[in-house]
């Protein structure tokens, strides 16, 4: 049955006898092993060079550690904000402290400073 049949082959129909007798000619064996060498030599020289894949991978890893360093910027200066949150909240509750201990006259109150006069200045003599 196959031997009456039509292949198809790119569009160009041919019968299984002619295609048998292109198969058991020697050159055409030679002629298809010197295709698919090429078609292998091409794909293969398709990819990229090994000295772009190190470029690439030099590349890949600068873009890589400039986002660790980017984030790392970004968890440095959020710690920092809650540092100085934390710091003026201490000092609020410190300062709540204080005036509850000068309420409970556990402490005294701090003497107020008198304001000092200012020292007179010295006037040049007139010449």
């Amino acid at each position: 049955m196959l031997k009456n049949s039509w292949l198809k082959i790119r569009n160009v129909g041919i019968t299984w006898s002619t295609f048998a007798s292109l198969l058991k000619n020697k050159q055409m064996k030679k002629l298809a092993l010197i295709l698919v060498i090429g078609a292998v030599a091409f794909l293969s020289s398709c990819g990229m060079s090994s000295k772009e894949k190190a470029e690439k991978r030099i590349a890949d890893s600068i873009r890589v550690a400039d986002s660790i360093a980017m984030v790392q910027a970004e968890h440095q200066r959020v710690a920092d904000s809650i540092a100085k949150v934390q710091a003026a909240q201490k000092k609020v509750a410190d300062s709540i402290a204080h005036q509850d201990s000068i309420k409970k006259h556990l402490i005294k109150p701090a003497k107020k400073a008198k304001a000092a006069k200012p020292a007179p200045t010295k006037k040049a003599p007139k010449k």
